[in-house]
């Protein structure tokens, strides 16, 4: 599933051929994803300016000029594809209709943003902006990594007396947003802690270590243009770059990248998902 640097990198695409355009035309062509599409959404969608882009840990939010946000969840395999794009970023013509092409936007500038899902674990909605962090998928959500609401007073307070995997606590979007398996493991390497140790019993002074290792690994997870193993790709369909300078994540058997370790890297299962680390570095 993408994470929080996918996430971010498929908005940032999106933005230049939906901010400040109207959605001339809304093709919604069945009546669900993961969950129902909200009543009547492409009528609600169809004359509506798109007034801005933002993202609120793993899902997008365009915010339309009816006072409603569309929000967007890629899901498993949800792609968030532009063609014909006449601001000149984007040179694809618009291509065939495929099977999986769920939502289609028309834009008024010529654009056309296709959401495509092959295995539909993805989702759409209609929410009032005003009240948009009070909608069920949003309420719980805890700060995000790269926000100003995310420092090390909070995170240590959130540790405190915590009897579960810092893997675990890392992953609980009620702490964190946006976090997922791949830069969890990515931070967790670099700041030398076992994704196994309970998170309570690190250190004060090795969890506030952790957040600016978090906001590090995000940052160049961004500017790499996110990380592309499975179905994930870029607004213009280019893939994501950040695989190729994984220290652990994937890297099961392969020694460490840590000078004068050559440790091998290990994997371990922990809820259903693999965590990978260094068998020495990290403690």
């Amino acid at each position: 599933m993408p994470e929080l640097p996918e996430v971010e990198t498929v908005m940032r695409g999106l933005a230049p051929a939906m901010q400040g355009a109207v959605i001339a035309q809304a093709d919604v062509n069945r009546p669900d994803l993961r969950w129902p599409f909200p009543p009547r959404m492409a009528e609600r969608l169809a004359g509506q300016q798109v007034l801005g882009l933002r993202r609120r840990s793993k899902y997008i939010l365009a915010d339309l000029a009816s006072g409603e946000s569309l929000l967007i969840h890629l899901g498993m395999s949800g792609r968030m594809l532009i063609s014909g794009d006449p601001l000149g970023q984007f040179l694809h013509e618009h291509p065939m209709p495929e099977k999986h092409d769920h939502v289609v936007l028309h834009m008024d500038n010529g654009a056309r943003i296709t959401f495509n899902d092959p295995r539909r674990f993805g989702a759409m909605d209609l929410l009032e902006t005003a009240t948009a962090e009070q909608h069920k998928l949003l309420a719980s959500i805890g700060p995000e990594p790269l926000g100003n609401g995310f420092h090390a007073d909070y995170l240590i307070e959130m540790f405190r007396a915590r009897n579960i995997p810092v893997k675990s606590a890392l992953l609980d979007q009620r702490i964190v947003a946006g976090l997922g398996n791949i830069y969890v493991c990515e931070a967790l390497y670099r700041a030398r802690i076992h994704p196994a140790r309970k998170a309570g019993r690190i250190s004060a002074a090795r969890v506030a270590g952790l957040v600016p290792i978090i906001r590090d690994v995000l940052s160049e997870a961004i500017e790499a243009g996110g990380s592309s193993l499975r179905d994930y790709r870029q607004a213009d369909g280019e893939l994501g770059y950040f695989q190729h300078r994984f220290d652990v994540y994937g890297r099961e058997g392969d020694h460490c990248r840590t000078p004068d370790c050559g440790a091998p890297v290990r994997r371990m299962v922990q809820s259903g998902r693999s965590s990978f680390y260094c068998s020495q570095c990290q403690r």
